[in-house]
């Protein structure tokens, strides 16, 4: 007997009927449980808009988590929901005929290389649209800009779609009455300090985040009041919803693909590099300084500088953390350890010549610039943070009913044993991990419908709803030139 299951939104009981040619058609009741998914909004950053391969166009968000949420909420009573469309597949703004800088086309694959692709957006970034949008994802959002009256005016993004000049993304999701909302944000609260290398300063202590630049950490009082006055805002009339924690940015493959030793010298290269003309007389300066107590030896074993013929020496770095010998003429660098990061671009600058200058070679004889290195200090303050907003989030979550996805759990599964979804084995590994965009931070098609199904877990789980996942097949590995493109596992 062949069975074949259809999806029905009932309050009653499944029907089950026999058709002549003895087929069976078991019909399955999908029910709310405790939830009402009639008005569903999302807030959230980048992830929540669909951004994807360093830009945001119609394709990602067409597959952004909150649609393909909002699309099986749909057997469950879910409405319409909305989503504030870019115009065309190229990505980015356009102003005038030109893409404007910040906001390139997004990156495609030429050959093994990624590149921008080609074109110019249609999108111009003085557009306004009108109406109300479900989908209140705004890349670059931090916690504090979602309560941020006339963020439109300094995030083109939100510009577009807000309802005023002086909205807040959050009141333009409570204007909704919404019955069932998402809520992931956070992310850009350490990110744009990560991706910076650390050039942003820790927030710490400072609980006025009108004084904080785009590469700095939130200081964890502020992330946590503004975290419960949005829960608290949006649970006000009676909604349910689900909210993320975050994961560790050693979860993403931007900080994980390019190796901290890339670099291949043969004998007569590192025989010059450790010559006393060059680092040996560092490293004699260096015991100099330990015999003399301006530093442990420790420290100076650490910032020893070692090349050997082959093709694993570490790259050379620049360190503000290290002890301050400058007055000595001894600068502060050394090599990376694995407990540093290296962000993706670097892998274009290392080994390449400064000034054209064979001499002077990015990070072996020339320490990287701090912008391609997230140090281990630098990553133990993220971490630290990332920590805090994770504990408020939870306890949140927790006093207001809400369901929690564990985002940081469980992309650490991806990046040591990889999950198994649908016979496809999902990884944080770059490009062939089945799971992330060619920007290294954000997923691809397959990355946001795993997303979307750990969020209807969670969501079942909580309310007792028993809406189905997507299937993993049904969306590709990554996008290309030609939308679509990718299916293999």
């Amino acid at each position: 007997m062949i069975k074949s299951f259809k999806y029905l939104f009932v309050a009653a009981l499944a029907l089950t009927a026999c058709s002549e040619d003895d087929t069976t058609e078991e019909v399955v009741v999908i029910t709310p449980g405790e939830a009402n998914f009639a008005k569903y909004v999302a807030l959230g950053d980048s992830f929540a808009a669909g951004f994807s391969d360093g830009a945001l166009f119609k394709s990602g968000q067409e597959n952004a988590y909150p649609n393909i949420l909002a699309e099986q909420f749909t057997l469950a009573g879910g409405g319409a929901f909305t989503t504030p469309f870019m115009l065309d597949d190229i990505g980015g703004f356009s102003l005038g005929g030109s893409q404007v800088p910040g906001f390139g086309t997004r990156l495609v694959l030429n050959g093994t290389t990624p590149v921008s692709l080609a074109g110019i957006a249609s999108t111009q970034i003085t557009d306004q649209l009108s109406g109300a949008f479900n989908n209140l994802g705004v890349p670059g959002a931090k916690s504090f800009h979602l309560v941020a009256p006339g963020y439109g005016q300094l995030n083109p993004y939100f510009g577009r779609f807000d309802s005023s000049a002086t909205a807040t993304v959050l009141g333009d999701a409570i204007a909704q009455s919404p019955t069932f909302f998402s809520l992931w944000i956070g992310g850009n609260d350490v990110l744009g300090f990560a991706t910076s290398g650390g050039t942003g300063t820790n927030q710490t202590g400072n609980l006025n985040p009108a004084t904080y630049g785009q590469s700095d950490i939130t200081d964890p009082t502020v992330f946590a009041a503004t975290y419960s006055n949005l829960v608290d805002a949006l649970t006000a009339g009676g909604a349910k919803g689900v909210v993320a924690n975050l994961p560790y940015i050693n979860a993403l493959p931007y900080f994980t693909t390019v190796p901290h030793n890339p670099v291949p010298l043969n004998a007569q290269t590192a025989a010059t590099l450790m010559s006393a003309q060059a680092f040996g007389a560092y490293n004699a300066g260096l015991q100099f300084a330990a015999t003399n107590g301006l530093i442990s030896q420790a420290e100076a074993q650490r910032r020893t500088i070692s090349y050997t013929a082959g093709n694993n020496n570490a790259v050379l770095l620049t360190d503000s953390y290290l002890t301050n010998l400058t007055s000595f003429g001894i600068p502060s660098i050394r090599q990376a350890t694995n407990e540093d990061f290296i962000v993706l671009p670097a892998r274009a600058v290392i080994g390449t010549a400064v000034n054209n200058n064979p001499q002077q070679i990015n990070g072996v004889s020339v320490p990287l610039a701090d912008q391609w290195v997230l140090t281990k200090d630098e990553v133990a303050e993220i971490k630290t943070a990332t920590d805090a907003y994770n504990a408020a989030i939870e306890q949140i979550a927790t006093a207001k009913g809400l369901a929690l996805v564990d985002v940081r759990g469980i992309l650490e599964q991806l990046k040591t044993t990889g999950i198994v979804r649908d016979g496809f084995t999902l990884r944080s590994d770059y490009v062939t991990g089945n799971t992330f965009s060619l920007d290294g931070i954000h997923p691809g098609p397959r990355g946001y419908a795993f997303i979307a199904n750990l969020f209807l877990d969670a969501i079942n789980t909580k309310y007792g709803s028993n809406i189905p996942n997507v299937k993993m097949g049904d969306y590709n590995i990554l996008y290309g030139p030609q939308i679509p493109f990718g299916s293999g596992n």
